[in-house]
């Protein structure tokens, strides 16, 4: 049986509408929201008047209007309220602080340890950055609303609400979030963390007003977050969009996650330095780092170095055209260190690869792009999470708790 909607639905669906677009639109204007929203003159008025109670959103100057009143600008109260996002990798957690209207304001980064990444030694380095955050702003502490985790692995949310991580490519058992990552007094929330820079990208960056797409992280390893109608698509469980563990070869090298012949075993970022190592080749430093000497080293002339890179971008393009003929996306983001990288150093190569190995019809049809917010994407899409909360309502907003 269908629920029946009521006044109360309405004016919070209404709200939910208003202060995503004011975000979304950093300054706008009341005829604006009206458009966007396709809601009436007075339901604009009346919402955006709640808001400003709320010290969520703010009048910010007025502009000139033909012949009548000024015009007010809109726009969200930067100190309105605070979110925490956090991109946990096997390298380090990278948490950063932001105002509603998005702003980084300070960011902490804690290194792991590669051979102890448990999920009790992420939560230490992620309570000390977040403690560290706190200490460093106390006067934001009293606005922030939640903490959002970007995580390796699936992440699954249950019917009961309980948020489950499987990592089996870190060798972790099933992980509840409540157990581990719980902060105490912030609410906590997590998502895959190629999923979270889906939804920055979809918010602020390369995939805005994408129907229909791709956003791929590759880091160390690889994931994608596929935009089916405007929307992430989950799956059954959330994980949809584990990229890195398709198969493109019997056997092959050995993947993080116990298997062979895995694209990220290829092609995740670790994969490339380790392919050009087993060369001879001397890296100095992280993989971030030995990828950067690897290119460089490509473009000097190194013949080694340039067909380990010749060897990658058509691996990648293989990767990539598999999912254009499985989904057929508009477009395609590249994002995650080891992706900026790659782009940057044969973005047109890797295109054109993908197309070469895509059925003709879809591989006319997408255009790739790298992903606009750079490093920072992961750890935004993930403080995304806490502001989803507040502005769908099921989070109150600063000025009405108690």
């Amino acid at each position: 049986m269908t629920r029946r909607v009521t006044v109360k639905d309405l004016r919070q669906r209404n709200r939910a509408s208003v202060l995503r677009q004011i975000v979304l639109a950093g300054v706008t204007t009341r005829a604006k929201i009206a458009a966007d929203c396709q809601l009436s003159a007075a339901t604009i008025t009346n919402v955006v008047s709640d808001l400003i109670r709320e010290g969520l959103v703010q009048e910010n100057g007025l502009l000139p209007s033909d012949g009548g009143r000024p015009v007010a600008r809109i726009r969200a109260t930067d100190g309105g309220a605070h979110v925490i996002g956090a991109d946990v990798g096997e390298q380090g957690v990278t948490v950063e602080l932001f105002d509603l209207s998005l702003r980084r304001i300070d960011r902490v980064f804690r290194k792991l340890s590669t051979r102890a990444v448990s999920p009790e030694r992420v939560a230490e380095a992620l309570g000390g950055a977040v403690a560290d955050l706190r200490a460093a702003h106390p006067e934001r502490v009293a606005s922030l609303i939640g903490v959002g985790l970007g995580l390796p692995g699936i992440v699954d949310i249950g019917p009961d609400g309980t948020t489950t991580v499987f990592a089996q490519s870190l060798g972790w058992e099933p992980t509840r979030v409540n157990d581990v990552f719980s902060l105490g007094d912030i609410p906590t929330y997590a998502d895959n963390g190629a999923k979270t820079l889906a939804t920055a990208e979809m918010w602020f960056g390369a995939a805005q007003g994408v129907q229909h797409g791709i956003v791929a992280l590759l880091g160390r390893g690889l994931g994608i977050g596929v935009i089916a109608g405007g929307r992430i698509l989950r799956g059954l469980s959330s994980s949809a969009g584990e990229w890195g563990h398709t198969k493109v070869s019997f056997g092959g090298p050995a993947c993080q996650c116990g298997a062979r012949g895995c694209l990220e075993a290829y092609v995740g970022g670790g994969a490339i330095v380790r392919r050009w190592r087993e060369t001879g080749a001397k890296v100095r430093g992280g993989d971030e780092q030995g990828l950067s000497q690897l290119v460089a080293a490509a473009d000097g002339g190194d013949v080694a170095a340039g067909r380990v890179l010749d060897e990658t971008v058509e691996i990648l393009g293989l990767g990539l055209a598999n999912l254009v003929n499985l989904f057929n996306p508009e477009s395609i983001v590249v994002g995650g260190w080891a992706g900026l990288r790659l782009f940057q150093a044969r973005g047109e190569d890797v295109a054109r690869n993908v197309r070469k190995q895509s059925l003709h019809r879809p591989g006319e049809q997408f255009r790739l792009d790298p992903c606009k917010l750079g490093d920072d994407a992961v750890a935004l899409g993930a403080a995304l999470l806490p502001l989803e909360q507040l502005i769908e309502g099921t989070l109150p907003s600063p000025r009405a708790q108690p």
